[in-house]
C-alpha cells in the first residue's frame, strides 16, 4: 500500500513542479503582453488567449497537488476539534463516497465535451485567436484525473490511519 501511496504521491509532486513552470511561463507572457501594449499601443488576440489557456491550465492542473497538500477549500468547524482517527474516517468516506463518484462524473463528461471540441475542430471565434481549443478542455478531464489520483492516495492514507499502520 505504502509504495502505492508513493508513486501517487510521487505523480501529484510531478506535476505541481509543471503546473508552477505554467505560472512562469503566464508571468512572462503577461508581462510581454503589458508591454506590447503600453509601449506599442496594441496586442495580439492570440497572446490574450494564451493567457486564458494558461491561466485556466494552471488551476485546473493543480488541483491534484493542491488536495496532497490539503491546501484546498474546506470548511472545517468540527474537524479540527476531531481525533486523527476520526480525520481519518471522514477523508475516508468523503473519498469513497463523494471524491470518487465526482471525480467519475467530471472525467466522463468533460472527456466529451473535450472529444466533440476535437471532432469539429474547434479553434477561437476571435480573429487570430488560438486554433485547438480542445487542448484547454481536455485539460479539464486531466485535472480531475490527477484530482482523483491524489484522492486515492489520500483514501490509502486515511485507511493507514484508521488501522495503525501511520508512516
Amino acid at each position: 500500500m505504502q509504495k502505492a501511496i508513493n508513486f501517487l504521491d510521487w505523480i501529484g509532486e510531478k506535476t505541481g513542479v509543471i503546473v508552477g513552470w505554467i505560472a512562469v511561463l503566464l508571468a512572462i507572457i503577461i508581462g510581454m503582453d503589458v508591454i506590447i501594449r503600453y509601449i506599442f499601443q496594441f496586442t495580439y488576440v492570440w497572446m490574450i488567449e494564451i493567457e486564458i489557456y494558461l491561466f485556466g491550465m494552471l488551476f485546473l492542473l493543480a488541483s491534484g497537488y493542491t488536495f496532497k497538500y490539503e491546501k484546498h477549500v474546506r470548511v472545517d468547524v468540527f474537524y479540527t476539534k476531531l481525533s486523527k482517527k476520526r480525520k481519518a474516517w471522514i477523508d475516508l468516506l468523503g473519498g469513497v463516497f463523494l471524491l470518487i463518484p465526482w471525480c467519475y462524473v467530471a472525467i466522463v463528461s468533460s472527456w466529451y465535451y473535450g472529444a466533440f471540441s476535437f471532432m469539429i475542430g474547434e479553434s477561437s471565434p476571435q480573429p487570430g485567436g488560438l486554433p485547438a481549443l480542445y487542448i484547454l478542455k481536455f485539460c479539464i478531464t486531466l485535472g480531475f484525473v490527477f484530482l482523483l489520483l491524489q484522492g486515492v492516495s489520500h483514501i490509502l492514507k486515511s485507511i493507514q490511519i484508521i488501522f495503525n499502520k501511520e508512516e
